[in-house]
């Protein structure tokens, strides 16, 4: 009886032993995290100094820019180059609304759709999954072209001037299915879905109830693709928008600084009164000024969209 209690005891004090041995492995000791966090910190601050040096040259006056070129602390600030965009661009208002609007729903619209379709595609029992897959596949590979595209969506579908021209030629992508449908293969176990099953539960009920709750990392990731998708886009509003009161806030702007470059390279062949305006212009800081308007709500978007990204890491982990 002795000797099996003394094999306890060595038995437990081994354990022990290697679980210490495993902690300090694990562990790092103070100095070096204080040095980790100094270098990420550093890291940090320079992954954000471009932006902030993007704003502080859109604060800066255009005399005080041309004169002593690009500095962290400006001679002179000035809010004129703002004041020249929400002047000149008397629809800007408009087309905040505009590209809210296009976001919010091609982004709700994109997520639908391709979550649905890849959960499909996830499950085994699905008859026709290979071939929807293969199809999902073609547009990875080729696409029809810009001219057929360009048909396809003012002819055959005729939303030429239509809210939904910006929307439905970028809310789906067979991307972001394939990585949807690789989560629900992995990460949604078919015990829960078999278990769910024999309660009663619907294939609607068990997608919206079960899977969507599961899958909010990957969901949460497709979203911020969709959103930065969708807020950046302007291509479309170039092909298929000419109404002004359709024009997103990208397009608004590239279209207002195509102007200021045009008046400022042919001020001289306009004449007098156009030399004089252009020189009045703020061309440099009006630039670094559209890209804070841009760039400014996706920046606060962002940290909501974080939290889910932080459990996707941890989302495949094994617990014993």
């Amino acid at each position: 009886m002795t000797d099996k209690l003394k094999g306890i005891f060595k038995g437990n004090k081994d354990q022990n032993e290697e679980t210490d041995n495993v902690n300090k492995f694990n562990s790092i000791s103070k100095p070096t995290n204080i040095v980790l966090n100094i270098f990420f910190g550093m890291l940090a601050a320079l992954c954000i100094l471009p932006f902030f040096f993007v704003l502080i040259i859109s604060l800066t006056s255009e005399q005080s820019l041309q004169a002593n070129g690009y500095r962290f602390w400006p001679e002179e600030w000035s809010l004129e180059a703002y004041k020249y965009i929400f002047e000149s661009g008397s629809n800007i208002i408009r087309s905040y609304g505009i590209t809210i609007t296009v976001t919010v729903a091609g982004t709700l619209l994109g997520l639908v759709i391709m979550t649905t379709y890849a959960y499909a595609l996830s499950r085994k029992n699905f008859a026709y999954r290979k071939f929807f897959t293969k199809l999902i596949f073609i547009p990875m590979l080729f696409s029809g072209g810009m001219v057929s595209s360009y048909l396809v969506v003012t002819r055959f579908l005729g939303l030429k001037n239509n809210i939904l021209a910006l929307i439905l030629p970028i809310c789906v992508s067979s991307f972001n299915i394939i990585v949807l449908r690789t989560f629900f293969k992995t990460s949604v176990p078919d015990a829960i879905i078999e278990s769910a099953k024999i309660d009663g539960a619907s294939e609607f009920l068990l997608f919206l109830k079960i899977v969507l709750p599961i899958s909010l990392p990957a969901i949460a990731t497709i979203a911020l693709f969709l959103t930065l998708g969708f807020w950046n886009d302007w291509f479309n509003a170039m092909l298929y928008i000419d109404k002004n009161s359709l024009i997103p806030l990208q397009y608004l702007l590239i279209k207002l600084e195509t102007s200021i470059e045009f008046l400022v390279n042919n001020s001289s062949a306009l004449g007098t009164t156009a030399v004089q305006e252009a020189a009045k212009m703020p061309k440099e800081t009006v630039k670094m000024a559209i890209v804070v308007i841009t760039t400014l709500p996706i920046i606060f978007a962002y940290p909501f969209f974080q939290k889910y990204f932080v459990s996707g890491l941890t989302v495949g982990a094994v617990k014993e």
